[in-house]
């Protein structure tokens, strides 16, 4: 099987990406083509559905000429994509105005009368307490429904970006059951929210929806003739359904069994577990059931600012000093960085607490403190925020044995270390950093029928390859912290508004 490969897509925002991989999750080769966004009006974000697809094919091509491998040996493909990034076409897949993509907040009006509706299908947003966000699909077809009706009356489709990829990759209009499941309120057991739709007075929304949900790793059909020649593979080959790009790392991670988590590390942080039956709460997102394994039902929860915290923080004392001391400084100090707490919420929270209007504090500075204990403060404050997250979950009845982890986070061996140490569980890093690249690439083995099931395409395609295994010590020291911590929100929630 050593001359037998996939594609792995990765449809993220500011890029589009195809790696070559072989079945034991090798990477060969990538292809990178950047994506622009537009920012119409403050709040908005758009992008062009038909340069998605132009680079798509400079991508895949990329990818391919860099491996040295021939178009037929690659066995199939399967795309992950952002999630919830709406688009409006006509029959034939073009586009009648640009995409309103995953970070977009227009709708956010249309988002909170959403949340008001008594409807079972809003239990996935804190057992129905809401708020439902902005970003999901209902809110911003309602928006466009609203706003511009001659374009949501022209649409014969509004679907996701993954499901454009997929139309124009097969000719064959289907949408995939992690962006469902997860964004549009969808229910594998009992299908769309008709009477949720209802209620809003949008059930002309149901018409315009893909007919058919696909599961993960499904073949959708092959590639069309035109599609072939735009990606340079050959015509026929199989195109397997992927999702959205947080849960499909969740496989990329090797996350597939139940009392697991995958933490997704970047500006910001996704935590995502399984569990074997159906819980809803406050203080987290889910569950949603068959989203990416069949018979798991998937919970999520969030931080929103994470990386770009410590980002802001580097650029804040640009030239005062190098990152290398400010680590090196950092590591060298206690739990606790001597009296500081930092509460995390500096774009606001995404859960447990869902509070847009949140902010960022910095408490028990004094004239000792200097650069590093603050940098330390922060990198302590969002694995605080992670725990926070468990602890809620926990109540409800997840409580994973370990974490795997990807992305920016993992550049750091003091941040990781500061993780396990805080949560008290190991967490493990992969061979490969782009989980969801690597997700799509087994889903695409599966569908290629090299692999019988995501959870064996997975066991054979993900390596772990270095645990960091937690101090108790420090763990039991960061406990009166992490109480601070937990404190800072309530305390202040009435004078953190912007």
């Amino acid at each position: 099987m050593a001359d037998i490969y996939v594609i792995g897509i990765d449809a993220g925002t500011e890029s589009m990406r195809a790696g070559v991989f072989d079945l034991n999750g090798g990477l060969l080769a990538e292809g990178v083509t950047p994506i622009s966004t537009q920012f119409p009006q403050a709040g908005w974000a758009e992008q062009s559905p038909e340069e998605w697809w132009r680079a798509l094919g400079a991508s895949v091509r990329q990818a391919v000429g860099k491996a040295g491998v021939r178009p037929d040996q690659i066995v199939g493909l399967a795309a992950d994509t952002t999630c919830c990034t709406v688009v409006a076409l006509d029959a034939e897949g073009r586009s009648l105005r640009p995409a309103i993509i995953w970070m977009d907040m227009r709708a956010a009006p249309q988002a909170a009368r959403v949340a008001e509706v008594d409807d079972p299908a809003l239990k996935v947003n804190n057992a129905g307490r809401g708020p439902v966000s902005a970003e999901w699909m209902i809110p911003k077809a309602l928006w466009m429904a609203e706003n511009q009706p001659d374009i949501f009356e022209q649409a014969d489709h509004i679907c996701d970006c993954q499901d454009f990829i997929n139309f124009h990759l097969t000719g064959r209009m289907v949408a995939n059951i992690t962006s469902a499941s997860t964004r549009w309120h969808y229910d594998s057991r009992t299908g769309y929210a008709a009477s949720l739709l209802a209620k809003l007075k949008l059930t002309e929304l149901l018409d315009r929806w893909p007919r058919e949900v696909l599961p993960l790793g499904t073949v959708i059909g092959g590639l069309t003739p035109s599609a072939a020649e735009h990606l340079g593979l050959p015509a026929g080959l199989p195109v397997a359904q992927g999702g959205s790009d947080a849960f499909i790392g969740m496989i990329g991670l090797g996350v597939v069994q139940p009392n697991r988590l995958a933490m997704i590390t970047g500006s910001s942080h996704n935590h995502l577990g399984f569990v074997g039956s159906e819980v809803h709460g406050a203080g987290f997102w889910g569950t949603y059931p068959d989203a990416v394994i069949p018979g798991l039902h998937a919970i999520e929860g969030g931080q929103t600012s994470t990386g770009s915290v410590i980002n802001w923080f580097k650029k804040l004392i640009d030239g005062g000093m190098t990152y290398e001391r400010l680590n090196a400084e950092a590591a060298a100090m206690p739990p606790g960085s001597e009296g500081l707490v930092v509460l995390d919420h500096f774009q606001g929270n995404r859960t447990p607490y869902t509070d847009s209007a949140s902010r960022g504090a910095i408490t028990g500075l004094t004239l000792r403190h200097g650069p590093a204990h603050i940098f330390r403060a922060m990198m302590e404050s969002v694995a605080f925020g992670t725990e926070l997250i468990l602890e809620t979950m926990g109540a409800a009845g997840f409580k994973p044995e370990d974490v795997v982890v990807c992305g920016g986070a993992t550049n750091s061996d003091l941040w990781v270390q500061i993780h396990a140490d805080v949560s008290g569980l190991p967490l493990k890093l992969t061979r490969i950093a782009n989980a969801p690249m690597l997700g799509s690439a087994v889903l695409a083995a599966v569908g290629a029928g090299r692999y019988d099931d995501i959870q064996t395409g997975a066991g054979n395609m993900v390596q772990v390859v270095r645990t960091v295994e937690p101090d108790m010590t420090r763990h039991e020291a960061y406990r009166p912290v992490y109480d601070s911590y937990k404190a800072l929100y309530p305390a202040l929630k009435v004078v953190l508004r912007p």
